[in-house]
């Protein structure tokens, strides 16, 4: 199949945009999101098998990420000694999730003009 047909496109820009149901409170839809439409549609399009990928693969990555983080924020609060590092981890994940938020905006657009994105600091997990 063609790359870059339109359609490919579209269901490709989907998987990384439907990253951004973990944002209006389904969980883990970031991950859901993107492997729904991936499943469906990977053996249509090159390129949704491919762009699917790299999205899930960061959105679980991000997911494992932020879940240490988290927890060892939680760890550290616990502790007067330990707050300091606890206040960075906590900066550091707002960070985090900013980051993905652009993150998946980049890959959207750089996906709608024809181009492969392939995210940074991504487990390759789904090959």
């Amino acid at each position: 199949m063609d790359l870059n047909t339109q359609a490919a496109r579209n269901w490709a820009i989907g998987c990384h945009l439907a990253a951004l149901a973990f944002y209006v409170g389904i969980p883990l839809g970031n991950v859901l999101g993107p492997l729904i439409i991936w499943l469906i549609k990977k053996n249509e399009y090159e390129l949704v098998d491919e762009q699917g990928k790299e999205a899930l693969n960061f959105q679980i990555s991000f997911t494992i990420y932020f879940l240490a983080g988290a927890i060892l924020t939680m760890i550290f609060a616990i502790t007067l000694v330990l707050m300091p590092v606890a206040i960075i981890l906590g900066f550091l994940l707002g960070v985090l999730v900013i980051a993905d938020l652009v993150l998946i905006i980049v890959a959207a657009i750089k996906t709608a003009n024809g181009e492969s994105y392939n995210y940074p600091l991504s487990l390759k997990i789904i090959k």
